[in-house]
């Protein structure tokens, strides 16, 4: 990608250039990192009033919760003339079961429409959707 570095070879993560990541609005971005963070085993990189971030130990992705004071969450399945969902995660999953029984454990919620067999539907502590899948 134009304007990023190319590493020709094995750079320390903290030392890369090329940092990337999605970021969610949230009325509290601690409690729902910790979330994410518990959900996918990652590490909390940061973490301030304002700001939380989580990653794996290798990589340069991560994900970030900004602080939102007048956060609405998403309505999903879309209806109209409500917030709509601009976007969603995915995670893929050896076992479904088990893993929808975690996410519930640590605060998820599962949707009551399931579009796929293979695929669950779970709304995050602060009404992001999220999918486990197979």
């Amino acid at each position: 990608m134009r304007g990023r570095p190319e590493y020709d070879k094995p750079t320390d993560r903290m030392e890369r250039s090329d940092w990337w990541g999605v970021v969610l609005e949230t009325p509290d971005p601690s409690r729902l990192g910790h979330f994410y963070a518990d959900l996918l085993d990652w590490k909390i990189a940061t973490d301030t009033e304002q700001w939380v971030t989580v990653g794996p130990d290798e990589g340069v992705a991560y994900l970030g919760f900004q602080f939102s004071p007048d956060y609405v969450p998403p309505v999903w399945p879309a209806e109209n003339r409500e917030q709509q969902m601009m976007m969603h995660l995915d995670f893929e999953v050896v076992d479904l079961d088990e893993a929808v029984e975690d996410a519930v454990e640590l605060g998820a919620v599962v949707h009551p429409h399931q579009p796929q067999e293979s695929v669950r539907v779970l709304i995050d502590p602060d009404g992001h959707p999220l999918c486990r899948f197979t």
